[in-house]
C-alpha cells in the first residue's frame, strides 16, 4: 500500500514538473512567437504584399469579395517588412513564413502538382487568380524586376526587396512587359 502511494506521488510530481515547464501553443501562437529576431549579424530581405490594382478594376472584382473586409482600403495587405533571410531561402519560403506569422490566408499549388516546376501562388488574403477578371492573379518582383520564373526557384540574397503584387491585366498594369503567351510567375 505504501509503495503504491509513493509511486502515485512520484508520478504526480513528475507530471507537475513536466507541465509547469512546458508551454503548449497552437500553430498560430507558434508562428507568431517564433519569427526570427533580427540582429546586427542577420542577413535580411524586405517583403510586401499589395493589391492596389483592384481599386482601379473594382467593377471586375467578384461580388462576394466586395462585401466584408477582404480588400484593404489602401491596397496594402502587408507593408514592407524586414525579415531574416535563412540560407537557401526562396521567394516562396519568405512569403510562406510572413503569411503564417501575420495570419494572412494563402493557398498555393506545389511544384510537383503543376507544369511550371515551381510553387504556384493561387491566392493571398482571399484574392485568387481570376478574382478580378480573366487576366488577374498574383505576381512577384525582386528589386523592381519580374524574374519570369516561379517563386520557389528564386533564391534570395541579403538586401533583396520582394514585392507581391496583384495584377488585373496579366502584369501590364503593374509594369511587367512579359507573358505574351501566358504562364504566370508566381
Amino acid at each position: 500500500m505504501k509503495k503504491d502511494l509513493l509511486a502515485a506521488f512520484f508520478i504526480l510530481l513528475a507530471a507537475a514538473v513536466l507541465l509547469s515547464g512546458t508551454r503548449i501553443q497552437s500553430v498560430e501562437e507558434y508562428y507568431l512567437t517564433h519569427v526570427d529576431d533580427i540582429t546586427a549579424e542577420s542577413e535580411t530581405v524586405f517583403i510586401s504584399i499589395r493589391c492596389d490594382t483592384i481599386r482601379q478594376n473594382y467593377d471586375k472584382l467578384d461580388k462576394e469579395l466586395r462585401e466584408g473586409d477582404y480588400l484593404p482600403a489602401d491596397g496594402v495587405i502587408l507593408p514592407a517588412t524586414e525579415v531574416v533571410l535563412r540560407p537557401g531561402d526562396t521567394v516562396f519560403d519568405q512569403l510562406d513564413r510572413v503569411a503564417r506569422a501575420n495570419r494572412i490566408p494563402m493557398e498555393y499549388q506545389g511544384a510537383d502538382e503543376n507544369g511550371f516546376g515551381s510553387v504556384y501562388i493561387q491566392g493571398i488574403q482571399y484574392l485568387y487568380e481570376y478574382s478580378c477578371g480573366p487576366l488577374s492573379g498574383w505576381m512577384y518582383r525582386v528589386n523592381g524586376e519580374f524574374p519570369g520564373y516561379g517563386c520557389s526557384r528564386y533564391v534570395l540574397e541579403d538586401g533583396d526587396v520582394v514585392e507581391w503584387v496583384y495584377t488585373c491585366d496579366l502584369g501590364r498594369d503593374i509594369g511587367s512587359q512579359e507573358i505574351e503567351g501566358g504562364g504566370g510567375t508566381s
